[in-house]
């Protein structure tokens, strides 16, 4: 065997990794060199004594000794170098070698192509372009990370349908495009600098966001390396990056339209606050966990777990010593903070205590007891309830409602502050839990605690327990703009908008007919600062920014906010200071379908493409992105960006389990088309931010999941996989060994195309039509069912149905071309009184490879180039440079014959029977060939199956086949039965004697299958009104199927009676 795969994968082109310098690419290509004539060398010496006459080994009508013999006589001696592609300058189209490898090998194959078609322009659009238009919009994978499994599977599907777009005749545009992520890079390039012992404050805003820029610029492109390598054919010309200068503009004057229209408003509120991270966070940011009783979480800052599934219970003094209230509460460290206790006004046990005080124990604060229906449940708890209007979001309505005191006791990052008093200011909050109980003891005052059941609010991206804090933020009313989203889906006679698969409508209805305002600024120096002015006036009595919400100005520049402040404040003296806070992620991605394109200016873009036409993503941010984009998008440009959204299913790993860093079955798609040891899976989970319990379990799962590591299988195969699995509702259960299977199918569709191109031979040239009606029977039947499989596909992809439209394209290539077909036509390769046939087997076997390979392209776009270039061309015909440009096959009238199709399904449901036949008769040797019969029970059915003996013969591998008419002919002794249907019978002879118990096993088995037909349908035809109420067409089919069902009674017992006079075996 030719290892072809160890070479090819020593000779990776190096520019898909880094940019290499001339010096370093020389230096390289010597050392690939060496290597490479090593390893032929080994080649040479492992092939020297293989001889490579094809024919002689698929010929089956040659004896098998004399072909190897032949083989070996004759055949030249093969050259290893032949096989292998030669080195291809980066950009340049791939040179092939000059024979096939013997064997499919995904690195070598998927080598260079990619670079080409890049630079050959094949993916960039043309705004100029008189072509129907079709777009869609990259969902920005985070600058931070690597592309997940998750990404794999987007990209694959969005690369489908672009290239079949590309294909259809569409003027195609992908645009490419990357999130700054604010958060997330934050995140990471504060912990790379804490190595070093510093933080963001010590570098101070301006040192601190270059920190920023210069670990982008040095790690941002991991994410592009990665789709290049999947095949996503993006067009590049265009990448953006939602920081860039041009998506700075549009977010800029997306935030001030907004706000002069009334949309974005400034107000001080409870905000779910991560104190790990020290800003806010939106309410789809937060997790909710379900404790049931006490339980220890680890914390982020915390050494050691912290409790939560508990309730405290403790005790409030009345003021004048008049006796004590008893409250409960799961967050005992907030009591810092409460400014009155609630009951119900119809609460008989607390009547007395109407207007009365509590005392604060620790600071002596007065608690007004006050009585509130709406908040307070007499039959919870003690029917008292403390209240903590800065600290939880039922409290601060009720706060509102008795204008109450808001006593915030947190610093930003989670401690208690000077409200807290001095016992407990800079104490972390949850070791503030701990001291707060331990001083309620000492008091007297602790009631106890017991478990209870509660949620848990955590941040996504840390895991920090979300702390509700009252905060001045931004904010969108998104009242208003939410209703026009939602009319545009569920307005039928105002649709813009439709889902696939259609059942997110009503989850978008859900959400958009709940939806509360959004919270947009975020306390992080990372990203689009807000674009508001705060004005400072001599006479302000309070001078902290924001003390006066209406001295904020909000202005494209600074130079425009000081002009429209010295109108506003005409007359005074003012200092003016930007807004520290930036806007959250979600509010640039929000608009990207339209600053992707240029927008806010009026751009050849902008007006070629937008709006744009579908946008494909996972369910789970359909609320995160999707009703962001068409909210904004509607709002900035009057148009719903997209018409359609394709939402595909979330990826499980094998077990149905979420994907999860701390399971350790987070994959990188470059592992599945590289493949990785499992040492190397290791390494990279060590290199992450698991702590060493993590770890621990995160390499026990990989253990389980891949002992042996990942396989190597391609980017084509892993494409693939990912789009047959689309149907499987919203989760998709990744098993690895179904990518390995794809890989495998690749082998085999190299392998049918090498046959088919040594079939063809060197001199061959295509011609430029076809005439099915002229071709053989087996020609005529692939271009029809080629023919419907390529209506089916296109069907499907009309229709979203990735899944089946992967299944179909499959099952033509693998039991239609490779299975039958080109089984089917070897005899005309072999037997010289078939030349006629052999040149028409000819032309249908390379319009069949060339309109398969562009049925495929879309799925596949590595092996089809590959291949596709391989093939001859016709003369005096121009040659598209790539398959990547060429046309995707539609259907041909003159190819369609149902005829042939309904004959060849004969055919085949024959050969099936023959070939189970051989396998229950021989337990050796079960290439054998046999002598078969075929017994007709008309003479319709005799003429279709003598007219395609040949094709039996070949496809059963038979010795020879006698087609028998009952009534004429009689059964062949010595044979065992199948039933190909209730017209034709098959038979096997064998020389040694057959199973007669095994056959009359059979028999009898059939004849009780037959007898519950017989009495289902004479019940039925017998039953009460059958007469006077069933139609007269089905009562004439009942009569034909029962006359049938003792037809096939009749012969099964003839059968049973022949193989007893045969063998003497009787029924039992």
């Amino acid at each position: 065997m030719v290892r072809t795969r160890t070479i090819a994968a020593s000779r990776i082109a190096e520019a898909e990794k880094k940019i290499l310098t001339e010096e370093e690419l020389e230096r390289k290509k010597r050392k690939d060199e060496k290597a490479r004539e090593k390893e032929l060398k080994k080649l040479k010496a492992e092939e020297k004594s293989k001889l490579a006459e094809l024919k002689a080994k698929e010929v089956k009508d040659v004896p098998k000794k004399s072909t190897k013999k032949s083989s070996k006589r004759d055949a030249p001696e093969e050259n290893p170098e032949d096989f292998v592609d030669p080195e291809t300058p980066v950009g340049e189209r791939k040179r092939l070698s000059s024979q096939m490898a013997k064997q499919y090998s995904p690195a070598s194959v998927e080598r260079a192509w990619y670079a080409w078609w890049e630079k050959a322009g094949f993916f960039v659009a043309d705004a100029k372009s008189s072509k129907p238009k079709f777009v869609i919009v990259l969902p920005p994978p985070n600058v931070t990370g690597v592309l997940h499994i998750g990404h794999a599977l987007t990209t694959a599907i969005q690369d489908l349908i672009i290239r079949w777009k590309r294909m259809s005749g569409f003027n195609v545009l992908w645009v490419p495009g990357m999130d700054h992520a604010g958060i997330a890079t934050q995140t990471v390039v504060e912990k790379e600098l804490q190595r070093t012992g510093l933080t963001r404050h010590d570098l101070g805003r301006e040192e601190y966001i270059k920190e920023v820029w210069k670990w982008k610029e040095e790690n941002g492109s991991k994410i592009l390396i990665q789709l290049r390598r999947l095949g996503a054919s993006l067009d590049w010309s265009r990448e953006c990056f939602t920081m860039d200068e041009q998506r700075s503009k549009a977010v800029t004057e997306a935030f001030v339209r907004f706000y002069k229209e009334g949309l974005i408003y400034r107000d001080i509120r409870l905000v779910h606050w991560d104190c790990h991270l020290k800003t806010a966070v939106s309410d789809d940011e937060v997790e909710h966990i379900d404790i049931k009783e006490k339980t220890l979480l680890k914390v982020p800052g915390y050494d050691k777990p912290v409790e939560f599934g508990l309730i405290t219970s403790f005790a409030y003094p009345l003021e004048g010593g008049l006796g004590e209230v008893v409250v409960a509460t799961t967050r005992v460290e907030t009591m810092l903070g409460d400014t009155a206790i609630a009951i119900h006004p119809d609460d008989a046990r607390y009547t007395h205590l109407h207007g009365k005080v509590a005392v604060h124990p620790f600071n002596g604060r007065k608690l007004s007891i006050i009585c509130d229906g709406e908040l307070v449940d007499p039959g919870f708890g003690t029917g008292c309830v403390k209240i903590t209007p800065a600290h939880d979001p039922d409290d601060f309505k009720l706060g509102k409602r008795h204008n109450l005191e808001f006593i915030n006791i947190f610093t930003d990052d989670g401690k208690i502050n000077t409200n807290g008093g001095a016992d407990f200011t800079g104490m972390p909050r949850f070791e503030a839990r701990e001291a707060i109980v331990e001083a309620l003891k000492n008091q007297g005052l602790f009631r106890g605690s017991q478990n209870k059941e509660m949620r848990l609010g955590l941040c996504q991206r840390t895991s920090d327990v979300i702390e509700p804090m009252i905060k001045p933020q931004w904010y969108v009313n998104c009242s208003t703009i939410a209703k026009e989203a939602l009319d545009v889906a569920t307005n039928d006679e105002n649709k813009k908008l439709e889902f696939i698969p259609k059942q997110y409508t009503a989850e978008w209805r859900r959400w958009l007919e709940n939806i509360r305002d959004w919270c947009i600024s975020r306390q992080l120096w990372w990203g689009h600062r807000i674009p508001a002015w705060y004005a400072t006036l001599e006479e302000d009595h309070l001078r902290e920014i924001g003390a006066y919400n209406d001295h904020w100005v909000v202005a494209r520049t600074e130079e425009e906010a000081r002009k429209e402040a010295a109108e506003k404040f005409s007359g005074k003296k003012f200092d003016l200071a930007q807004d520290d806070d930036v806007l959250d992620t979600w509010f640039s991605s929000g608009i990207f379908p339209l600053s992707a394109l240029g927008w806010p200016a009026e751009t050849d873009d902008f007006k070629a493409f937008y709006p744009t036409s579908v946008l494909e993503t996972g369910h789970d941010i359909l609320f995160f992105w999707v009703a962001r984009m068409v909210m904004m998008g509607m709002k900035l440009s009057g148009e719903v960006p997209f018409s359609k959204v394709y939402l595909h299913p979330m990826i499980r790993d094998a077990h149905g389990r979420k994907m999860s860093k701390s399971l350790g079955n987070v994959i990188d798609p470059i592992e599945v088309i590289d493949g990785a040891t499992l040492e190397a899976l290791h390494e990279r989970l060590e290199k992450g931010n698991l702590d060493q319990r993590e770890l621990v379990v995160a390499k026990e799962g990989q253990e389980k999941d891949f002992p042996n590591g990942i396989s190597e299988c391609g980017a084509d195969a892993l494409r693939f996989a990912l789009v047959s699995y689309t149907a499987q509702s919203d989760k998709i259960n990744l098993d690895i060994l179904r990518v390995v299977g794809y890989r495998q199918w690749c082998n085999k569709l190299w392998n049918a195309v090498r046959f088919a191109l040594i079939r063809l031979g060197d001199g061959y040239s295509p011609p430029l039509d076809l005439s099915p009606e002229t071709m053989p029977f087996s020609c005529q039947w692939i271009l029809s069912v080629l023919n419907k499989a390529i209506s089916k596909t296109v069907e499907s992809l009309n229709a979203f149905e990735f899944s089946d439209a992967a299944n179909t394209v499959y099952a033509w290539w693998q039991y239609q071309f490779c299975d039958v077909f080109i089984e089917a036509i070897k005899p005309y390769f072999v037997n010289p009184a078939l030349a006629s046939e052999r040149a028409h087997a000819q032309h249908a076997l390379w319009v069949s490879l060339e309109t398969g390979l562009r049925l495929l392209h879309p799925f596949m776009p590595f092996i089809t180039e590959e291949l596709w270039q391989r093939l001859p061309s016709p003369k005096d015909s121009e040659r598209k440079a790539s398959i990547v440009i060429c046309d995707y096959p539609s259907a041909t009238e003159n190819w369609k014959n149902e005829k042939v199709e309904t004959e060849m399904e004969t055919v085949i449901a024959s050969v099936k029977c023959l070939r189970a036949l051989r396998a229950e008769l021989l337990e050796k040797q079960k290439n054998e060939r046999l002598p078969a019969f075929a017994l007709c029970e008309n003479n319709v059915t005799f003429e279709i199956v003598k007219s395609h003996e040949l094709e039996i013969r070949t496809l059963a591998n038979l010795s020879s086949l006698e087609v028998l008419l009952k009534g004429e002919h009689a059964a062949p002794a010595g044979s065992a039965v199948e039933t190909v249907n209730e017209n034709l019978k098959v038979y096997l002879k064998v020389d040694r004697a057959i199973n007669a118990e095994a056959e009359q096993g059979k028999i009898r088995n059939k004849i009780a299958e037959l007898q519950k037909q017989k009495e289902k349908l004479q019940m039925m035809m017998s039953a009460s009104g059958y007469e006077e109420k069933v139609p007269a067409n089905i009562k004439e089919d009942n009569v034909t199927k029962l006359a049938k069902i003792l037809q096939e009674f009749d012969f099964f017992e003839k059968e049973s009676v022949r193989l007893v006079a045969e063998t003497g075996q009787f029924r039992k």
